[in-house]
């Protein structure tokens, strides 16, 4: 019995089934989908190049002679048709994420934006999460936006030859509140705009125990704030700026956007202007669970509290495997945003996607960067405030 191959197509089964199955309920099953399936169900073609590698060497080493082999690579090979739909669910995600910001804004957002669609690599975004570093981004990391040590530190990235007047974006990380950190998750976003010469923020923020709600909110705040005042040191327009996050990230953004100059989440500093010109959603979780009642009073810690008709514009995107944080959860948020909000609402839903998709540089994180291209672009356009072109 060729106990390696044996064991690593044990390995390959068992992620395969946990990224294409992806059970969302109950808990210990959803958490072993999010673990074991989330890296073969954003770069499933490297599963597939493992099985049929291993397969192949294991043929040439006279491994498959025995009954067991035989079986074994049965096995293996059966994978393959579970890892091609979620590659399948992954390139389908360019066109559903186009189709959904047309939704949103309109087809003749295009027109009035411009633009060519993007040549894609498609052999690195199929095969490996490509290096999200560039040469002409720099990273300038740890400035201290705050009081709470590296917990209120943040990085900034901007072109090297910092075009004057760029959008600003401030990111948020997940981790449940309970963990996380600036430099995890929404790599190929961040540096994708600062390419382009945006001036892009990632800030950690105080956890769990030490703050609570709304110790979380404050510390977004102070981040908006500084970027109010320190943006322009690095050529930006800290007139246009946009919130992200990613999970629990995504639920700060949105809670922020939802609560401009809020002197509640404003202490010591209620002067600054905290507005933003738009959100983007990644994955978060509102307030609703799966299989509870939605018509329950919001909690003054989720942004469904904060629902109001002058809400910026908003982008959303969720996957429907996502084990942590429920698509129901994010349909109905955006449900009840659209029918309140005045500002358009984007909302991609991702057949097959699981929690943290942007933590890989796949075709599917490729789609949605591109998706937050086009809102934010139809955001500065339509504001009066669009980009330079020469950027």
């Amino acid at each position: 019995m060729p106990i390696g191959y044996v064991a690593s197509t044990a390995l390959l089964t068992w992620c395969a089934f946990f990224a294409v199955v992806a059970p969302r309920r109950p808990r210990i099953p959803a958490n072993l989908s999010f673990w074991f399936g989330m890296v073969l169900n954003e770069v499933p073609v490297m599963g597939i190049i493992a099985v049929l590698a291993s397969t192949a060497l294991a043929q040439g080493q006279g491994d498959l002679e025995t009954t067991g082999g035989k079986v074994t690579a049965v096995i293996a090979l059966a994978t393959i048709p579970f890892l091609a739909v979620a590659a399948w669910h992954g390139l389908g995600a360019g066109r559903l994420v186009a189709r959904a910001v047309d939704e949103g804004l309109g087809t003749g957002r295009r027109e009035r934006v411009g633009g060519t669609p993007r040549r894609r690599s498609w052999p690195r975004l199929l095969l490996l999460r490509r290096l999200s570093r560039r040469l002409d981004v720099k990273r300038v990391a740890n400035l201290s936006y705050g009081d709470a040590g590296r917990r209120n530190l943040l990085d900034v990235y901007h072109r090297r030859d910092t075009p004057p007047n760029a959008p600003v974006l401030i990111y948020f990380h997940g981790g449940h509140f309970t963990g996380g950190a600036k430099s995890r998750e929404a790599r190929p976003l961040l540096y994708r705009l600062a390419r382009q010469g945006w001036v892009c923020i990632s800030a950690n923020y105080r956890l769990r125990p030490q703050t609570d709600f709304p110790g979380h909110q404050i510390d977004a705040k102070k981040a908006i704030a500084w970027a109010r005042e320190h943006a322009c040191e690095y050529g930006a327009d800290p007139s246009k700026l946009f919130l992200a996050g990613s999970s629990a990230g995504s639920n700060m953004a949105a809670m922020c956007a939802l609560t401009p100059n809020d002197p509640e989440y404003q202490p010591g500093f209620e002067s600054a202007d905290t507005s933003v010109s738009g959100a983007i959603c990644l994955y978060g979780f509102y307030g609703y669970f799966f299989g509870t009642e939605p018509d329950v009073p919001p909690s003054p810690n989720q942004p469904y509290a904060y629902l109001n008709p002058g809400a910026p514009p908003f982008f959303i995107a969720h996957g429907t495997k996502d084990a942590l944080a429920t698509v129901e959860g994010a349909r109905y948020f955006v449900d009840r945003l659209r029918r309140v909000s005045g500002s358009p609402v984007v909302y991609a839903e991702l057949p097959g996607a699981q929690h943290a998709f942007d933590l890989f540089h796949s075709a599917r994180t490729e789609a949605v960067v591109d998706g937050i291209e086009g809102f934010t672009s139809w955001v500065l356009a339509t504001s009066g405030r669009a980009p330079d072109p020469a950027l």
